[in-house]
């Protein structure tokens, strides 16, 4: 659980094998949704878009 303070929440979270990690995160401060993947020891993170290329926003309450 993420505290009031953090700057990201985790809104899901999928375990894909015994070695990939999938999150969507997203920011407290722009509510921009972010796609995190952890691969072993690498990984990887981008924005998530819209059909128009725009930020997803998430506009459900962060608890």
């Amino acid at each position: 659980m993420a505290s009031e303070d953090a700057r990201f929440v985790v809104i899901e979270k999928q375990t894909v094998g015994w070695a990939h990690v999938v999150e969507v995160l997203v920011d407290r401060d722009t509510r921009v949704q972010y796609l995190a993947m952890n691969v072993g020891s690498g990984g990887g993170l981008t924005v998530l878009v819209d059909a128009d290329g725009k930020p997803l926003l998430y506009d459900e309450p962060l608890d």
